[in-house]
């Protein structure tokens, strides 16, 4: 008896969490279950920090994140540093990217717009890439530099995102093969 009722219930919540992610389209429930940060209260914060996060070691993330938070302080004192970080993504983020189309046996690279969730993706992974291949110092010292570079619109995450919107400009002429 017990049993079935254990698997009427699992079916019937089977069926709920198959509405539920039919109402996502496919995306993890991550936004809603997404906490704010501590120290800034920001739930981008928070996303960085889990993008910079390796291993699971979140703490270790947080105190690089932080470290070069604090040092953005020092070296730029007229610019409150979440204003900073939020500036320095919206710098990064590319508006239209080039994605491979198949047409009639030929491969074109067809310029395509980007929608936000992808922009905000491609910015972190940019200014986490460019920090990575940097070494020799800590992490926090090559993000602070980064997220101040990618601020003042210079920098490698820069860099990227203009070879990316120069490519979608060069192939304006196959925008015809996007639907």
């Amino acid at each position: 008896m017990a049993e079935a009722e254990r698997l009427k219930a699992n079916r019937v919540g089977e069926t709920i969490l198959e509405e539920k992610a039919m109402a996502y389209k496919k995306f993890t429930a991550s936004e809603d279950i997404l906490r704010p940060d501590p120290r800034f209260n920001s739930k981008l914060v928070s996303k960085f920090i889990n993008c910079l996060m390796w291993d699971g070691k979140k703490t270790i993330a947080q105190k690089v994140f932080y470290g070069a938070m604090e040092q953005i302080t020092k070296k730029m004192k007229d610019v409150p540093p979440l204003e900073l970080f939020e500036a320095a993504i919206d710098n990064v983020k590319p508006s239209a990217e080039v994605r491979s189309r198949r047409v009639g046996g030929a491969n074109y690279q067809v310029p395509m717009q980007v929608n936000k969730r992808r922009q905000q993706s491609l910015a972190f992974r940019w200014i986490l890439q460019a920090c990575r291949e940097s070494g020799g110092r800590p992490m926090a010292d090559r993000l602070a530099d980064e997220l101040m570079a990618a601020y003042k619109k210079e920098g490698k995450a820069m860099s990227t995102r203009e070879n990316t919107h120069r490519m979608a400009e060069a192939n304006k002429a196959f925008a015809h093969f996007a639907w």
